[in-house]
């Protein structure tokens, strides 16, 4: 099978197509033939070796989602079939023609839903809600700051807060200010020209909100504190900016029963990732059903083996939503 490989850590450049073993089937499998996988930040990390040479479980190579047809299925496999359409999220393996996937990390493909699409949801939909949801405990008439609101997680977040009927702000660079209020945010903020901390403090008369979902870190922290209500939770998704050390006054974080919780996917035991599928599965997946309470955001595709350009469009952080690899023969109805 074709699939994205490099023999050096660096820049996009080092990514190339090349033939390489299939995956063999364990006995909790589906072997997948993959029509499109997602690009997450994750992937740049890896291909620049902040994760050394890893297996995250399923392969070394490099992609943590994909979407296509089950192809063959371990002997414990329960609840798929050969044919069905799948999407889900992988342990590496991604970026290539063929992918084998722990049967509890997958997900039916709604009937409405494209490869390409269904190739959106996994790892931004899951994160998001385990983030706000699970963690974050997010609720009808609660309040949710939410940080790049134009990325992966930030648009899943944005639609899934607006779905629980909670009240959004969200924070965007200028340029994707429409595009984030479409998604669902009320109050959309420029985080070039404007301090959120203030604009929430504005909007909400000083009692800030109940949720914050960021994905910056260090830089953000002490105005993301500000920004929490009495009783608040800071949800602590990625350290774009930084993740150096932080200062906040403990009886802050006493009397104003404030949680600080980080989150991140990749490093949970296999049982608990089994979880969080599971518990998206069942409070959302009927919700994208083609009548737009859910929808996920493509910003692009690519061509496998156009991989690097994949890459490079992330780094640039023009996107509003996913981008997406495509196989150049898989059929993407």
């Amino acid at each position: 099978m074709k699939a994205i490989t490099f023999k050096a850590f660096g820049d996009a450049d080092v990514l190339t197509l090349n033939e390489v073993p299939a995956p063999e089937v364990r006995a909790a499998d589906l072997l997948v033939r993959v029509y499109a996988a997602g690009v997450n930040r994750a992937d740049l990390t890896h291909r620049t070796g902040g994760y050394g040479w890893p297996d995250f479980g399923d392969s070394t190579i490099i992609g943590l989602e994909i979407a296509g047809e089950v192809i063959a299925k371990g002997n414990d496999v329960t609840g798929y079939e050969v044919g069905d359409r799948v999407m889900g999220v992988v342990g590496g393996g991604a970026y290539a023609e063929v992918a084998r996937i722990d049967y509890r990390m997958a997900m039916p493909i709604p009937d409405q839903l494209d490869y390409v699409h269904a190739a959106a949801i996994p790892e931004v939909f899951v994160t998001a809600h385990e983030a706000m949801m699970h963690l974050g405990r997010l609720s009808a008439g609660d309040s949710v700051l939410i940080h790049a609101a134009a990325g992966g997680v930030g648009s899943a977040a944005v639609q899934l807060a607006r779905a629980t009927g909670a009240l959004v702000f969200a924070t965007t660079e200028a340029s994707k200010r429409e595009k984030v209020s479409r998604l669902g945010a009320d109050v959309v903020i420029d985080y070039k020209t404007e301090d959120f901390a203030q604009v929430i403090a504005d909007k909400t008369e000083g009692r800030g909100v109940d949720v914050v979902v960021d994905f910056v870190g260090e830089p953000y922290f002490a105005r993301n504190f500000a920004s929490l209500a009495k009783g608040g939770r800071l949800i602590q998704v990625g350290i774009l900016g930084g993740g150096g050390p932080v200062t906040v006054a403990l009886e802050q974080i006493l009397y104003r029963h404030v949680q600080i919780i980080g989150t991140v996917m990749k490093s949970r035991p296999q049982a608990e990732k089994h979880q969080m599928i599971k518990r998206f599965s069942e409070h959302w997946l009927e919700h994208f059903n083609g009548s737009a309470t859910l929808l996920p955001v493509v910003d692009s595709t690519f061509a496998l083996s156009h991989a690097a350009d994949a890459h490079r469009r992330m780094e640039s952080s023009a996107n509003v939503g996913k981008i997406i690899l495509t196989m150049a023969d898989g059929d993407l109805v």
